[in-house]
């Protein structure tokens, strides 16, 4: 039995339905934070969050989704912009935390700046990239090293709390003035 296999056995539904109804809820949190800025970089596995915020119904006045050219860059816009009073916030997969830490550490943590953080998980059973693993199985050891709060979305959190999860993580790093992470399991377990 593949991996896929037992999570429709399990679950009742293919990896498709359940990366459409984990990327419904992440969709339907962030909405709910009511972002002004939303900064992305590529990713398949975020492709139905992503899409929705560059060409779906979220365009609305006074919101600006654009790619961030790397995860660290995308830290000091983020910074900036919260200086200036927006509110933004950062959509990524983990195997990018490594570039930006020390942008992160030395800047929107330094100073008590807050960031909330959509970070799609790879790697695990199925990953097809090997490179992927490298990054990917630390990243909780790294935020964790960092002294970065950070939050797990995945098939423990029933995906109905999703939403309502990404809703409280961005209040805490609002009342904490750190960059909070919600990483996010799109497929799988």
């Amino acid at each position: 039995m593949t991996g896929a296999d037992a999570i429709t056995e399990v679950t009742g539904q293919s990896d498709q339905q359940v990366l459409a109804q984990r990327s419904e809820a992440i969709i339907a949190g962030i909405e709910a934070i009511d972002p002004d800025h939303v900064l992305h970089l590529a990713s398949s596995t975020l492709k139905i969050v992503l899409s929705h915020f560059i060409d779906g119904p979220s365009a609305r006045p006074g919101r600006r989704v654009f790619a961030m050219p790397r995860e660290e860059e995308g830290v000091a816009i983020a910074a900036g912009l919260e200086l200036a009073g927006a509110r933004p916030v950062l959509i990524f997969q983990d195997n990018g935390i490594g570039n930006l830490l020390t942008a992160l550490l030395t800047l929107s943590q330094a100073y008590h700046l807050p960031l909330l953080a959509v970070v799609s998980r790879r790697g695990g059973l199925g990953e097809y990239n090997s490179m992927i693993h490298t990054i990917s199985e630390r990243a909780e050891a790294l935020l964790d090293a960092a002294g970065v709060r950070w939050f797990q979305l995945d098939a423990r959190t029933p995906v109905g709390r999703w939403a309502a999860e990404i809703e409280r993580a961005w209040a805490f790093s609002r009342a904490t003035h750190r960059p909070v992470f919600v990483l996010v399991n799109l497929m799988g377990s």
